[in-house]
């Protein structure tokens, strides 16, 4: 619309209607119009230059701030009309609508998409009651579908020691194994055959045993990179790419045990390997990391870094030792403090001492607060299950994978109603046997105040027989 002096302000409110809110922002003189009495009187007969006069703007002035409200709410339209095509789009996906037909809908209606855009509307649909579980199972089909408009765009290019440049050199060292692997199966053949699979059987599994290390790069991902996605309110992505490493995991152990045989089987599990990975790589690299680029703080990415050295890199480590500009005070405890015990029931101990004493111990603890957040975590030299940093603060469903969370949300729930005092658990892991048992943390007056964990590997003492006293031990 073109404002001129004579333009009246009902054909203004009636076309913009969201100018009633915004007018009376700009002069006290115009407080008035929020009655709508008045509103409805003096709107039918007021031009802009009397509007502009009344609240000492000249007609430019008030022009000019009007349309770039106008401007600003026309952006935001445009925006939340694409998000409803690309929510409309995934959801035929779900309903089985053919991908030609909504490829060539993506192509007319939305010309361009970003990876942040993707992940918001994956998480609509998961907050509007899409499970995460069908978000996951066509996740491939959606990234099929925004391929050509993620094509066009540049993948991330941080700077050497980010952690996601980190992420991007162990993805090229995963490519170059992949590599290695595809002419290896070329060489064995499909369907396989039996003296080459024989012949290259140990080289096979060399290269197996070295494409599993990407292990710790999913883990750094779900114990680093996610939680701080999840503290911008950024779930779903995260926890549909967990599930995703879930597969990959399952796929190599299925391999590890064809190849053990072996079985003519692990050409085909070995092909769907690659593919997975080379998959995820393609959504890390598209839609992951630039939204996580656009999400993060610097001081967050520090962080992110910062707890990836407990849990380790794959194939490679940083060459760079990448240290953002970040200012902050750093909180300093000097004189008594250093001294100040903690009173417990029987005895008294600092600090250092409490922190020492459970870092010493034979088993790995996690404490879970009434809150359901992880609040600790103790750092042992060898830990079971791998831990990091960015699990401290974060829901304790979180930190598992989304098929074992609803288990979690069980034994939780039996804790606080107080049906349960024990939740039990064991596996094997390798050659190790593992012990795991959850408990329900009491006050005096018997208020539910958290869970502890505590994890131990219990190889050696099933093995125990007989006796040993203590005057039997010998230096």
């Amino acid at each position: 619309m073109d404002l001129k002096p004579e333009t009246k302000l009902k054909d203004l409110v009636d076309k913009y209607p969201f100018l009633i809110e915004f007018i009376p922002t700009l002069s006290p003189h115009y407080e008035r119009l929020k009655n709508p009495v008045l509103r409805e009187t003096m709107f039918k007969i007021a031009t802009l230059e009397k509007v502009a006069q009344s609240g000492g703007f000249t007609v430019e002035e008030l022009a000019k701030k009007i349309k770039e409200e106008i401007d600003r709410h026309s952006k935001d339209d445009v925006a939340e009309q694409r998000k409803e095509i690309l929510k409309s789009i995934i959801r035929d996906l779900h309903d089985g609508v053919e991908m030609e037909v909504l490829r060539k809908r993506f192509a007319d209606l939305v010309k361009d998409v970003s990876a942040t855009e993707i992940a918001e509307i994956e998480q609509s649909l998961i907050d509007e009651g899409l499970p995460e579980t069908e978000v996951k199972r066509l996740c491939d089909v959606h990234v099929e579908v925004f391929k050509h408009a993620l094509d066009d765009q540049d993948v991330p290019r941080p700077p050497a020691g980010h952690p996601v440049h980190t992420f991007m050199v162990e993805n090229r060292a995963a490519e170059n194994i992949m590599g290695e692997i595809d002419g290896l199966i070329s060489e064995i053949g499909t369907p396989a055959d039996h003296e080459k699979l024989d012949a290259y059987r140990d080289q096979l599994s060399s290269l197996l045993e070295k494409i599993s290390e990407i292990e710790k790069h999913y883990l750094r991902k779900e114990n680093q990179l996610f939680p701080h996605l999840e503290a911008h309110g950024v779930s779903g992505p995260s926890q549909v790419m967990w599930a995703l490493h879930d597969d990959v995991r399952e796929v190599i152990k299925i391999a590890r045990r064809q190849v053990k045989d072996p079985d003519p089987r692990i050409v085909t599990t070995m092909d769907e390997l690659i593919t997975t990975i080379k998959d995820m790589i393609y959504k890390e690299e598209h839609i992951l990391f630039p939204m996580s680029l656009e999400t993060l703080t610097d001081k967050e990415w520090l962080d992110v870094k910062n707890g990836s050295e407990e849990i380790g890199y794959a194939w490679t480590e940083p060459m760079v030792d990448w240290t953002p500009d970040v200012h902050e005070e750093q909180e300093k405890v000097i004189g008594a403090a250093v001294m100040s015990t903690v009173a417990l029931d029987t005895g008294a101990l600092t600090p250092e001492q409490v922190n020492l004493m459970l870092t010493h111990l034979p088993v790995d603890v996690t404490f879970v607060d009434e809150n359901d957040r992880v609040a600790y975590y103790s750092s042992g030299k060898e830990r079971i299950f791998p831990r990091s940093p960015g699990i401290i603060g974060r829901e304790v469903i979180r930190c598992h994978p989304p098929r074992s969370v609803h288990v979690v949300e069980n034994i939780v729930k039996a804790f606080k109603d107080g049906t349960k005092d024990e939740a039990e658990f064991w596996l094997q892991m390798g050659e190790r046997f593992i012990h795991i048992r959850y408990f329900p943390i009491r006050d005096k007056e018997g208020n539910y105040r958290g869970t502890i964990e505590v994890s131990q590997d219990v190889t050696e003492i099933r093995k125990l027989e007989g006796q040993r006293r203590l005057l039997d031990w010998t230096q």
